[in-house]
């Protein structure tokens, strides 16, 4: 299998399955001389991890991020790890895996699943929690975000849940402080009241339900990008569609712009400090024409109902024959809420692969 590595400078190989003995990834790319300490990127782990509220599943994974190269520690002060310029190892073992839950569905296909497909290109998959194509993978992501996070100084990337089904936060009342007092990453604190009683039924029901994730990356300098085939967007954009049950991404007004005019959209601007802009308005999410205007980089990202559920779906096995799939085993109810720390790491790796591309095109930074 190809295609386990994404970014142009910051470059990110991930490895492992959901069932298997361990999961990681191999940071190229990263420069040399950068500090940082693995609690911090633990931390990063720690809000991702599963079994954490009866909304996520109850696989029980401590998700102790290990580093096996490409960094030493400070004379003196051993918690205190330095980047070497090398390559970065790390690791993640996997502890609680339950492949029997996923017997019953070793020839069949269930649907919204990569079951099929997986198939259909590899001939051969791993049906246990489905293998490399599981969102386990993704905690490497967030590994790597961690470290991508320290690259750029002054970089500070939030996310949080901004929608669950039809039921949307009232941005009047976005609070960047709630985001870590409740188990959905709301900004809202009236909505994450609404969300725990619309999420418990769901749940309850054998269903799930689809989210929505809202990125803000702040202290993101200007110039970043190119404005044909590199465009930061564009690298935000693919980054985030990689991320398991993503069905749509959007960069400031996104699909909103469609019904704005042209004054309406377009942000204007006024003298600012040092002979850069003000900018009024921030409707292009902080890039234009592929390159950051220094202004928040805002994305958002769709993400589909958890393909898991209890209830009987109709399909087919691999022999062809019609059947009825019920999945049985550990799964969130709503995978938007574990999303959240991941698209954070998502478009942390994709801003500071663009700084570094930057700083080698121009020799600024």
């Amino acid at each position: 299998m190809s295609f386990n590595t994404f970014g142009h400078m910051l470059r990110v190989t991930s490895w492992g399955e959901s069932h298997g003995e361990a999961i990681g990834c191999v940071v190229d790319g990263c420069p040399p001389g950068i500090e940082f300490q693995l609690a911090e990127i633990q931390a990063w782990l720690d809000k991702r991890k599963p079994g954490q509220s009866r909304f996520t599943t109850q696989r029980r994974e401590a998700d102790q991020v290990k580093i096996l190269s490409g960094v030493l520690a400070r004379e003196g002060a051993k918690d205190v790890l330095i980047t070497t310029g090398t390559p970065i190892s790390m690791l993640i073992e996997n502890t609680d895996q339950r492949s029997k839950d996923y017997s019953e569905i070793k020839e069949s296909y269930r649907p919204g699943h990569a079951d099929f497909t997986y198939d259909v290109k590899y001939g051969i998959r791993d049906y246990r929690g489905g293998g490399r194509s599981s969102a386990r993978e993704t905690a490497v992501r967030v590994a790597a975000g961690g470290i991508a996070r320290k690259i750029v100084s002054g970089l500070n990337v939030r996310g949080a849940l901004v929608q669950i089904g039809n039921k949307k936060i009232n941005r009047d009342n976005w609070d960047w402080d709630e985001v870590d007092k409740n188990p959905f990453f709301c900004p809202d604190k009236k909505m994450a009241a609404q969300w725990e009683t619309y999420l418990d039924k769901i749940r309850k029901s054998g269903s799930s339900i689809g989210a929505v994730v809202e990125v803000v990356a702040e202290g993101v300098p200007p110039g970043l990008g190119a404005p044909v085939y590199a465009k930061l967007d564009q690298d935000i954009a693919s980054h985030l569609m990689s991320i398991n049950a993503v069905k749509g991404v959007e960069i400031g007004n996104g699909f909103e712009a469609a019904t704005l005019s042209g004054e309406e959209n377009a942000d204007e601007m006024r003298a600012g400090n040092e002979g850069s802009p003000r900018f009024l308005t921030n409707n292009a999410g902080g890039i234009l024409g592929g390159i950051s205007t220094g202004q928040p980089v805002v994305a958002r990202f769709a993400v589909k109902p958890t393909s898991s559920i209890l209830n009987m779906r109709k399909s087919i096995n691999a022999q062809g024959e019609e059947i009825d799939v019920q999945t049985k085993g550990r799964h969130d109810p709503c995978v938007g809420i574990r999303a959240v720390p991941i698209g954070e790491a998502m478009v942390a790796c994709a801003i500071a692969d663009h700084f570094l591309l930057h700083r080698g095109q121009t020799g600024r930074i």
